[in-house]
């Protein structure tokens, strides 16, 4: 027999960045603005300063901007798959750009920054002198749920292959 054995994976995740409106609620809320925006500059309008109404249409404008660039942004993401042989960590951006790095498990480590208030500030992943950032757009409760679930498969990595 012919077999090739390939290492099942221990931990296996793609971290997209916390948004917290869908679609709908976006479009929601462009609606609210703009209503808003038509309410406040209706007495402008009937007072006879129309150009109000076009510095109002500028505001809504810009509110829409912003929430777009944000949405674009979030279709980066970050794909970790850990087995017992190698760490591979993947970071596309939101342009498509795409980096990887692969890691032995038994050299690796997650460091951490800590803050007392705010909970997990930075994830990395470092070994033998290089450090890639992990986790960056989780906030940090999602990033100490990260770093619990992905030290515990660590530590079953370190322990080896095994078979049954």
């Amino acid at each position: 027999m012919n077999e090739v054995l390939v290492a099942k994976p221990l931990y296996e995740a793609r971290l997209r960045p916390h948004r917290s409106l869908n679609a709908r609620q976006f479009h929601r809320l462009m609606w609210f603005v703009a209503a808003a925006g038509a309410f406040a500059t209706l007495p402008f309008w009937l007072m006879g300063a129309w150009p109000v109404i076009g510095f109002m249409g500028l505001d809504v404008l810009l509110v829409y901007l912003a929430f777009r660039a944000n949405f674009l942004a979030a279709r980066s993401y970050e794909d970790v798959r850990l087995t017992p042989l190698a760490l591979d960590f993947v970071k596309v951006s939101a342009k498509g750009k795409r980096r990887a790095w692969q890691f032995n498990p038994a050299w690796v480590r997650l460091t951490r920054v800590e803050h007392e208030e705010y909970g997990i500030l930075r994830l990395a992943f470092a070994s033998r002198g290089r450090e890639v950032q992990v986790a960056g757009d989780l906030g940090p409760a999602q990033r100490a749920d990260f770093a619990r679930d992905f030290s515990r498969a660590l530590h079953e990595a370190r322990r080896g292959i095994r078979y049954n």
